[in-house]
């Protein structure tokens, strides 16, 4: 991405987790307060980051071998996948629960999360695309971009249901 795209990626993902004050811990982690260590943290990178590279090489993947896209819209399309994936994983990770339906995120950090994804989804589309050197993207290419972060986000369940029976959850 350009660095106006990256700029702008990150200025949108941190609003959206401005709500996160917001939001509050499961019943059971009240009840049973977990300590943080260093090694916790080291192995919920070595488990998570690799899936998140792998997406990405995934998604340039198809961008470049599927769609043949030249640099504007491989930039666009990187900045929509980059910032709904970012933006919706952490709706995966706040909880050892099934999202949505098992731990349900605040209303606030609900509503800024699809926000700002509607905002990353309408921008190339709009009057700012020109100013951010962004190009409509065709319904196939958005259509496997939803593909594509379905798929990540489901891995990241499932690798969070493994991660949390063999090492618990913090």
């Amino acid at each position: 991405m350009l660095p106006i795209q990256v700029l702008l990626n990150n200025f949108l993902y941190d609003l959206s987790q401005l709500a996160i004050p917001t939001d509050e811990v499961d019943e059971d982690s009240v009840r049973k307060p977990r300590k943080w260590d260093i090694q916790s943290i080291r192995r919920f990178m070595l488990v998570f980051g690799p899936i998140s590279s792998f997406f990405d090489f995934l998604t340039f993947a198809i961008l470049l071998l599927a769609f043949r896209f030249t640099q504007v819209p491989f930039h666009t399309a990187w900045f929509v996948e980059s910032l709904i994936t970012q933006t919706l994983v952490i709706h995966v990770i706040r909880t050892d629960k099934i999202p949505f339906t098992q731990s349900r995120p605040s209303t606030l950090l609900l509503v800024s999360s699809v926000f700002i994804t509607i905002i990353g989804l309408a921008i190339p589309f709009s009057h700012l695309a020109h100013a951010f050197h962004f190009a409509v993207l065709p319904a196939a290419a958005i259509l496997a971009l939803f593909g594509i972060v379905l798929t990540y986000l489901t891995t990241v369940q499932m690798a969070k249901r493994m991660f949390v029976r063999r090492y618990g959850y913090g």
